[in-house]
């Protein structure tokens, strides 16, 4: 499962490493709508990467979009957004046969820029046999950004403007990563076939990536709480000897 990511990265920063042809994440009155996010969370509105043509354009030739998608996917048929709230992930094993996803895998998936993604580790104190949770931080190990899979979505109640959503692909855990969780967020390798909707079999892209790439490291707790943010969320807890602690 992922319930919790950091994307930090500038807006330049994503137009240049996807090649975004348009940015569309202002809002209607020049709002800035791209933050620094070091706790992303469902319901949040996150920074995400499609190709997808102009609806008025003569010809329908997808375009690269930086856009905001709120997380929690709602399907097109869905009476109420709030199922959204159940959706944050889709397991890329089924993905493909799901009635809530398989339409978005077939014609509209994307990535969410991430710099890393927070897993929680459970283990049982010794002394008192109470479960015991410690968040990691699990990123590449030479700091690029993480492309993690995902599916988007567009709703539209009876009154109102058309509601964009997301879910993240979830996969089976590779290397040291599989001792916290047993599931990591997927990642994408080949961008362009992921995110071309006439990609004609996606299924053949779901694969385990970033094997023997990632490196997992104890965070503070703080980041439990979504209101917490900030850089200070992923800085690595320093061990008795004051070195940074891998898991």
């Amino acid at each position: 499962m992922c319930g919790r990511y950091a994307t930090a990265r500038s807006r330049q920063e994503l137009l240049d490493a996807f090649g975004v042809q348009v940015d569309e994440t202002w809002g209607g009155d020049g709002e800035d709508l791209l933050r620094a996010d070091y706790n992303a969370a469902p319901t949040k509105s996150l920074p995400a990467i499609l190709d997808r043509a102009d609806p008025t354009a003569e010809e329908a030739v997808p375009v690269r979009r930086l856009k905001m998608l709120r997380w929690g996917l709602v399907p097109s048929w869905a009476k109420d957004p709030a199922i959204g709230n159940r959706m944050i992930n889709a397991r890329v094993e089924t993905v493909a046969e799901k009635p809530s996803f398989r339409r978005a895998f077939a014609k509209r998936r994307c990535l969410l820029p991430a710099d890393g993604y927070y897993e929680w580790y459970t283990s049982k104190d010794e002394k008192t046999g109470k479960t015991k949770k410690q968040p990691f931080f699990i990123a590449p190990k030479n700091h690029d950004i993480l492309s993690l899979a995902g599916l988007y979505e567009l709703w539209k109640p009876e009154d109102g403007d058309w509601l964009w959503t997301f879910t993240i692909l979830t996969t089976q855990a590779v290397d040291a990563v599989g001792h916290i969780h047993d599931r990591m967020p997927m990642t994408v390798t080949d961008e362009d076939a992921w995110l071309d909707p006439a990609t004609q079999d996606p299924g053949s892209l779901r694969v385990p990536a970033m094997s023997g790439e990632l490196e997992a490291v104890p965070v503070s707790k703080a980041v439990g709480n979504v209101r917490n943010n900030g850089p200070s969320l992923i800085e690595p807890l320093k061990a008795e000897g004051g070195e940074e602690t891998l898991f």
